[in-house]
């Protein structure tokens, strides 16, 4: 008796259940599934404050917080603006402030390949273009200023 129990003990852990699969077959249509262009701007800012070399995403400053809270354009947030090309993919402008003495353009491709990488993952949706946009080169706080003012970077 304890070698069917253990028999059947032996079946329960080796036997599958089905794992949904996401699929282009429309004999299964569920629904339409959306997601609205404020979630696509915080993966990629999320996706940008990962990469090293950037202190912060959107413009700073007193002015451009205001002008970007009456902005028209619905889909900006916080230096992030996303819209779709013809085919359905995203197309992302981002404004980043990057640390002194990093490779601008090193960082700017991380940051690209980044949000590229994290957003397709996440929304199975192709990213046409990610424009950045460096507004700013500043000395990080956790950084000591001396260094860079004796000029060693």
């Amino acid at each position: 008796m304890t070698t069917e129990r253990s028999n059947k003990k032996e079946k329960r852990k080796n036997s599958s259940f089905p794992i949904p699969m996401v699929s282009d077959d429309s004999s299964c249509n569920l629904g339409e599934i959306k997601i609205n262009h404020s979630v696509i701007a915080n993966i990629a800012t999320l996706s940008a404050m990962q990469t090293k070399g950037v202190l912060a995403v959107g413009k700073h400053g007193f002015a451009n917080g205001i002008a970007s809270f009456f902005s028209s354009k619905k889909s900006t947030l916080n230096g992030v603006n996303v819209s779709e090309d013809e085919f359905g993919n995203y197309l992302i402008d981002i404004c980043l402030t990057l640390k002194f003495g990093c490779e601008l353009a090193k960082v700017a491709s991380n940051v690209q390949q980044n949000i590229i990488d994290h957003i397709t993952k996440m929304t199975m949706t192709g990213v046409s273009k990610v424009n950045v946009i460096i507004d700013g080169v500043e000395i990080s706080e956790t950084t000591d200023k001396n260094e860079f003012i004796e000029g060693e970077l």
